[in-house]
């Protein structure tokens, strides 16, 4: 599996991310995207926080997903990696 590296594509995925910020910095935490993968998924890594909340799943779902998708809508889904 490999990654995709298409820089407009990635900006379009850190705009959408940079909408989204301001609530989850409100609350103490954080994201930061790490990678698309070349099946469309997109990976990111909660921090602060959102690392320990116990709603993480359903802001990165209701929230975090669906901004991307609305910014690129190839993507399939945005996992978050825990075990950086």
């Amino acid at each position: 599996m490999g990654i995709i590296t298409d820089k407009s594509i990635i900006a379009k995925i850190n705009e959408a991310l940079s909408e989204i910020r301001p609530f989850l910095e409100s609350d103490g935490g954080d994201i930061h995207f790490l990678e698309l993968t070349d099946d469309w998924v997109v990976k990111v890594k909660l921090s602060g926080a959102c690392s320990s909340c116990n709603i993480n799943m359903m802001t990165l779902k209701n929230g975090v997903e669906v901004a991307i998708k609305k910014s690129v809508p190839q993507v399939k889904s945005v996992v978050e990696v825990t075990s950086l």
